[in-house]
């Protein structure tokens, strides 16, 4: 795994790191590497993750790991919003390549794309398979790159909770942080409040309900200015973050997800309909399929373009189109009018979310790698040794096995016994 180091500019940015690192349980050496070496290496969970803090040393990381490593395919993320790391990915490890294609405005490519990238496109275009994780985003591959996309969902999701029928609400759990006694089971929720996920139409729905308790999630697009208005609300709570979704959802009796640019698919949507909590959600890009039949999609008008400005979390400003509220509040009244028929919509949502994740194929992803045809073996020559690195990258020599340094040796050794057990 080879990814950029998280940001640590300022004091709020290290505690931020050192408390997400102490909940993963990492070594702490390696988390003093992860925080201060400029590319640093480690293992964790059986990967090798290789963190770097210099943008421009990207592709020149990836192009040695990949002499190194020799791997038989290269799995790039849509998440690389410069497409740099592609660009270098087609080049290292051409018709090797395999594109996971998550978020439409990440794409080098489409109306809903960011950074149009021609030759970023061309590189999706001939990589050796692109997974997607909707039909929606199927389609939308087929229709601007003009060729077939693979669906595989990741097996991501836990165990549900069972939704009671006795119009008892979810207990809450035990060992919960600071702030957890002001929760209330009831409120409307919403998770990442911000421009493109539809913060407008929440803020609409909570001034005109002012006696609903309404809770907010701030994620990875809220901005200082939405937490302003959040707050000056006084139905709203800004709730502090969770290490566990389900802590979240054991306190949440509808949640809403008027998201207004174009979804790849919506996780969360299928997290909460698996605890049990019914779903409001637009009919944006593949929301719709998460929401897996049942009732409550809402149509909105989506983003078409965006300002060359930037707000504090990076994020160009959106161009919003005005919205109708109307269904969105019918949609309140209909699940919150009466107790039963929220406690069949909890059922029937519940319901469909357990039928569809009882269908997900775990090993669908790597079914997909072993059917491709295998590709030309890859060059042998010795990787180049990179200043600073101190990794194995200098330790390679061509030819199977003794290409590879001793740690990796070691994971490919508990790989291999791993797979081995898991099959038999």
């Amino acid at each position: 795994m080879i990814a950029a180091a998280a940001d640590t500019h300022t004091e709020a940015q290290r505690s931020r790191l050192e408390r997400e690192l102490a909940e993963q349980h990492l070594d702490p050496a390696f988390a003093h590497r992860l925080e201060h070496e400029p590319v640093a290496t480690g293992f964790f969970r059986g990967i090798e993750i290789v963190s770097v803090r210099d943008f421009m040393r990207n592709t020149g990381i990836l192009a040695a790991q990949v002499r190194e490593f020799a791997p038989d395919w290269l799995l790039v993320s849509s998440e690389d919003v410069s497409h740099t790391l592609l660009r270098e990915a087609a080049r290292s490890a051409p018709v090797r390549l395999i594109y996971l294609a998550h978020t439409p405005q990440f794409f080098p490519f489409g109306e809903a794309s960011w950074h149009r990238d021609p030759a970023a496109a061309e590189a999706v275009r001939q990589a050796a398979a692109v997974i997607v994780i909707s039909h929606a985003m199927a389609d939308y591959v087929a229709r601007h790159l003009g060729r077939e996309a693979t669906l595989v969902h990741p097996p991501v999701y836990d165990e549900p909770i069972t939704a009671s029928g006795d119009g008892e609400e979810p207990s809450t759990a035990s060992g919960d942080g600071p702030g957890v006694a002001n929760f209330s089971p009831s409120v409307i929720a919403m998770i990442n409040p911000c421009a493109v996920k539809g913060i407008s139409i929440f803020l609409a729905l909570a001034d005109l309900l002012p006696a609903e308790h309404f809770a907010a999630l701030p994620g990875w697009g809220t901005t200082a200015d939405d937490l302003v208005q959040l707050r000056a609300r006084p139905n709203i709570t800004v709730w502090p973050r969770v290490q566990r979704i389900d802590d979240f959802f054991s306190r949440v009796r509808v949640l809403l997800v008027p998201s207004l640019w174009l979804e790849g698919f919506g996780l969360v949507v299928m997290e909460a309909m698996l605890d049990g909590v019914p779903v409001i959600a637009s009919n944006s890009g593949g929301l719709p399929e998460a929401k897996a039949g049942t009732d409550f999609v809402i149509p909105v008008q989506l983003i078409k373009s965006y300002e060359p400005v930037f707000d504090d979390r990076n994020m160009p400003r959106p161009l919003l189109a005005p919205q109708e509220i109307g269904p969105w509040l019918e949609a309140l009244h209909t699940l919150l009018g009466k107790s039963d028929v929220y406690q069949n919509q909890r059922r029937a949502h519940q319901a469909a979310a357990s039928s569809f994740v009882r269908q997900i194929d775990r090993f669908a992803l790597e079914r997909v790698l072993l059917n491709l045809p295998a590709p030309e073996p890859t060059s042998t020559r010795a990787p180049t040794p990179l200043p600073g690195v101190t990794s194995s990258f200098a330790d390679g020599q061509s030819g199977g096995l003794n290409r590879l340094s001793d740690d990796k040796r070691e994971l490919l050794l508990k790989r291999l016994r791993h797979r081995h057990s898991a099959r038999s």
